[in-house]
């Protein structure tokens, strides 16, 4: 399922030891999706915690836990541990697909094809999150989280192009959290939906 390198393992027992935790379990999980892929979630919990439906990997002195919902999506990931100049940090190589249904695969080709680099001109960038019951749910970042066109660029150009190449999409309700951007041009969010 999921491999520990020896790095990350020393690490892993490090931080348990140094914490005075040695009885508990990490806890792996995917927590999203972003422009650069999957987001990863790394936590200890009390072995307690472990659900019926849990992966566990033994892993020669505490176990690895792996909710159902994310172990498809980490089947064969490797999890590193790295330093480097700018720092260290865990790191998880993963070789499965960012999606698999293919509409959200159409969504995201139109993403990584054309908004993402035209939204890129000004810092930002556009994410699918979740595709369900032929509801886009999409979140903006960089620039174009609290931006004052924010619903020109929604509407007049995300929605239409998404509607374009993926016409069983019903509604793309924007998740954003426009209040919390850090653009002097801040305009709230007028509920997320779309008037389609």
């Amino acid at each position: 399922m999921i491999t520990l390198t020896p790095s990350a393992r020393s690490k892993i027992l490090e931080l348990l030891q140094s914490q005075g935790r040695a009885n508990l379990a990490l806890r792996a999980a995917i927590a999203g999706r972003g422009p650069e892929g999957f987001q990863y979630r790394l936590n200890f919990v009390p072995e307690e915690e472990r659900a019926a439906d849990d992966t566990v990997v033994e892993s020669d002195g505490f176990k690895l836990l792996v909710d159902a919902h994310s172990a498809a999506n980490l089947t064969g990931a490797t999890i590193d541990f790295v330093e480097g100049a700018h720092g260290s940090g865990f790191k998880v190589e993963n070789p499965n697909p960012l999606w698999t249904e293919p509409r959200a695969l159409a969504i995201q080709r139109v993403f990584d094809e054309e908004i993402n680099p035209a939204v890129a001109q000004h810092g930002g960038w556009v994410s699918l999150l979740e595709v369900k019951d032929d509801v886009a749910y999409i979140q903006l970042g960089g620039g174009c989280q609290g931006c004052g066109m924010v619903d020109v660029t929604l509407k007049q150009g995300i929605e239409v192009r998404i509607r374009e190449a993926v016409p069983g999409i019903r509604e793309i309700i924007d998740t954003t959290d426009h209040a919390g951007g850090r653009n002097p041009y801040f305009q709230p969010a007028k509920g997320g939906r779309s008037p389609f």
